[in-house]
């Protein structure tokens, strides 16, 4: 009876870890961000510095867009960065299948690990594939996209408030059942 009771623990042990994995891993999804306020970044700081940001438009996306897209992005410490305008429609930014090159000059963040993009107007479909940034003193950090952006909300990453990746949640899930195992072979002895 102890045996299948504790079988049944580590059953249900590792049900709940393979719950938890498949809810930290849609977390790497972009997604609307409920508490994003734009109001919040910091415009001017004593020490700014330089990023240079390509967007990729995915060959999904409409021809072109003349909505306004914005972009956010900073780190972990509060350094925010924010370019209100990026398109231009004279220009022809954000064409289907092409990339655009942004220098946009903000408040020192490092790493990057969150962006969140902002589009509006009355167009529906502006697809972007892919946002690269370049910093200051850390490697270039890529966000995909490749779905379109809804109006009028910001809508992105932040993987600031990531859970450590799934591999090592994986790790651990392997970790318990190795352990449960055995466990339950040291018990079928003393039973």
């Amino acid at each position: 009876m102890i045996k299948q009771v504790f079988l049944l623990f580590c059953f249900v042990s590792g049900l709940t870890l393979s719950v938890s994995e498949s809810k930290s891993a849609s977390m790497l999804q972009p997604h609307v961000a409920e508490d994003f306020d734009v109001g919040y970044i910091q415009m001017k700081s004593e020490h700014n510095c330089s990023y240079l940001v390509m967007i990729t438009t995915s060959c999904s996306s409409p021809k072109f867009t003349t909505d306004k897209i914005s972009i956010a992005f900073g780190d972990d410490q509060g350094n925010q960065v924010y370019a209100p305008r990026l398109d231009d429609p004279i220009s022809k930014t954000f064409e289907q299948c092409s990339s655009d090159s942004f220098q946009i000059d903000g408040a020192c963040a490092s790493p990057i690990c969150y962006v969140y993009l902002y589009r509006s107007g009355s167009e529906n479909g502006w697809k972007p594939e892919s946002v690269k940034i370049f910093g200051f003193d850390a490697e270039p950090t890529t966000f995909k996209f490749n779905t379109p952006i809804p109006n009028d909300t910001w809508y992105g990453y932040n993987l600031c408030e990531t859970p450590s990746p799934p591999s090592s949640s994986h790790q651990l899930s392997a970790q318990k059942w190795l352990i449960c195992v055995v466990l339950g072979f040291f018990l079928s002895f003393l039973m």
